[in-house]
């Protein structure tokens, strides 16, 4: 019975496997990003997602994207389209809108249940860009989370919802190790 215990107490205590580690890049493994494990992996960057009622409700999406425009003249986006994957912590880049997907077509990919869109920020602009999106999202629900390259953790526990909390489909996430870009 000890050998068992031991076992399973080894086995649990470390939280990547040995697939996870070698399908890590090396850079990774080797501490290049400041944080080994997923318990305290440096944040790169954040997303602001905007979260709604899609399809049939015309006025909430009208809505949404209203609050979608403004965002992006207050922060001057628009010549700032995100061109990477959305799950890339990207460190050091410029604060940029993700493309939206069309409200009125069937959702295609993501870890999102509803219609939404979303912005990629840089810490140093966080505050600013959290703090007006909050104080003007009327009836729309806001998720906030972090970009450490362990969306597991970025998305459910280190998150935050401003308005309804949504549920998130975690069988999207492909990165859990600090840096990883998908």
């Amino acid at each position: 019975m000890l050998p068992l215990v031991l076992l399973l107490v080894a086995g649990v205590s470390g939280h990547y496997t040995a697939h996870d580690w070698a399908t890590m890049p090396l850079s990774v493994q080797q501490g290049e990003y400041g944080a080994e494990t997923c318990e305290n992996a440096t944040i790169y960057s954040y997303h602001i997602h905007v979260l709604f009622w899609g399809n049939n409700n015309t006025e909430r999406t009208a809505s949404a994207f209203k609050l979608r425009d403004d965002f992006i003249q207050r922060f001057d986006l628009s010549s700032k389209i995100c061109d990477f994957n959305a799950g890339d912590p990207r460190p050091g880049h410029e604060m940029c809108a993700f493309p939206p997907n069309d409200p009125h077509l069937p959702l295609h990919s993501g870890p999102f249940l509803t219609q939404q869109y979303s912005f990629f920020v840089p810490p140093s602009q966080m505050t600013e860009a959290s703090s007006w999106i909050l104080q003007r999202r009327g009836v729309h629900d806001v998720f906030l989370h972090p970009n450490s390259g362990c969306e597991h953790n970025d998305h459910l526990l280190w998150s935050a919802f401003s308005g309804h909390t949504w549920q998130i489909d975690d069988t999207a996430f492909t990165c859990d190790y600090p840096g990883c870009k998908p």
